[in-house]
């Protein structure tokens, strides 16, 4: 099974193909949306990698997929710059995702 990214920038695609991950830069809601479809559709892919930006493009229907689909894994990192995201980031998205209150 391979991995595969899904990067705004140059900087984290570049970091990513030196540790052998191949993927895509992207900029706008639909080529995020056009790249998810295909690596969801691909049987060699299991993990979809995003940067945080690229899911702010397109938030909920990458949450959609998340919770729908049980291959491949979805995982969303920070860019170089680092995370833009809160301290209770992980309590928020299982209070998104199951609606139990932590």
């Amino acid at each position: 099974m391979k991995s595969f990214l899904i990067s705004d920038n140059r900087d984290t695609w570049v970091g990513m193909r030196l540790s052998g991950i191949e993927g895509v830069i992207v900029h706008t809601k639909d080529d995020v949306l056009e790249v998810m479809k295909a690596a969801i559709l691909d049987p060699d892919i299991g993990i979809i990698i995003l940067t945080e930006k690229i899911v702010d493009l397109a938030k909920e229907e990458i949450m959609d997929y998340k919770l729908k689909l049980k291959k491949p894994l979805i995982i969303e990192i920070p860019d170089r710059h680092g995370t833009t995201r809160g301290a209770d980031v992980i309590t928020n998205y299982i209070r998104e995702s199951v609606g139990i209150r932590i």
